[in-house]
């Protein structure tokens, strides 16, 4: 497990799916903090640990996420702003909006 205690087969499988921020699209690269992957909660929930809530997005969108719920923080003046909406996100993403990921 990591530090988020996220299992190693859940970890390898997110990585795989999730090269590009979930929320802007960027391609991840360590060279800029802003668009280094973190690790994200869709549905803000720690315990939820599942591939449908677990994801990579920049470190700009986490940061402007924090603790706001995905459907309010979609109509926020960064999303405005970066051309973020429920139409352009991640597969992974519309999913939470459709269905919101719950403990197993």
């Amino acid at each position: 497990m990591n530090l988020r205690n996220i299992p190693s087969w859940l970890e390898t499988e997110v990585r795989n799916r999730d090269t590009h921020c979930i929320y802007c699209g960027i391609k991840f690269n360590k060279i800029l903090k802003k668009n280094t992957a973190t690790w994200e909660h869709i549905i803000n929930d720690g315990t939820i640990i599942t591939k449908e809530n677990i994801a990579l997005c920049c470190f700009s969108c986490n940061a402007s996420k924090g603790a706001k719920n995905l459907s309010i923080r979609l109509n926020s003046n960064y999303c405005k702003e970066k051309n973020i909406t429920s139409e352009n996100i991640a597969l992974i993403a519309k999913q939470a909006l459709i269905k919101p990921p719950t403990k197993i």
